[in-house]
């Protein structure tokens, strides 16, 4: 089961004061109706509820919601074998265009809700206490906390 991580509810990495990290199962980054509508991209979640037009049920871009499309967004492709984390045998113009989307899209418009598990645990499923939100791409602390 894919899980992001919800940074609100923990300090500023996990481990921090003994808490455990807080995860949220995938199935609710897909939320609809009035909930938040979430998707990942590089590992980052984002809060595209204000583009429910493109994002919401029905609309153009609801595939790639409620799972990390990374690879659809390099790709520009809903194509459902494209709705992955996964970024290997992306072309050198894919992963080009997975960066310019990435920021001047979804850092942009979105809020950071939180980051996948992939980012923040080890293989193991234990917290990478290494893990910092400030190193992560394009951190910006009043955007996140």
């Amino acid at each position: 089961v894919a899980h992001i991580y919800n940074l609100s509810t923990l300090g500023n990495h996990p481990g921090q004061h003994g808490e455990t990290p807080s995860l949220l199962k995938y199935r609710k980054l897909a939320r609809r109706g009035d909930q938040p509508i979430y998707l990942a991209v590089k590992g980052v979640v984002f809060d595209v509820t204000s583009g429910k037009e493109f994002y919401g049920r029905g609309a153009p871009y609801n595939a790639l919601t409620g799972k990390d499309s990374t690879r659809g967004v390099a790709k520009m492709s809903l194509d459902p074998a494209d709705l992955t984390h996964d970024t290997t045998g992306l072309t050198a113009k894919e992963l080009e265009a997975l960066e310019d989307i990435f920021t001047k899209v979804y850092k942009a418009k979105y809020p950071i809700v939180g980051y996948t598990a992939r980012r923040i645990l080890n293989e193991d499923g234990s917290p990478n206490l290494d893990f910092k939100p400030e190193d992560q791409p394009h951190f910006d602390i009043k955007d996140e906390f």
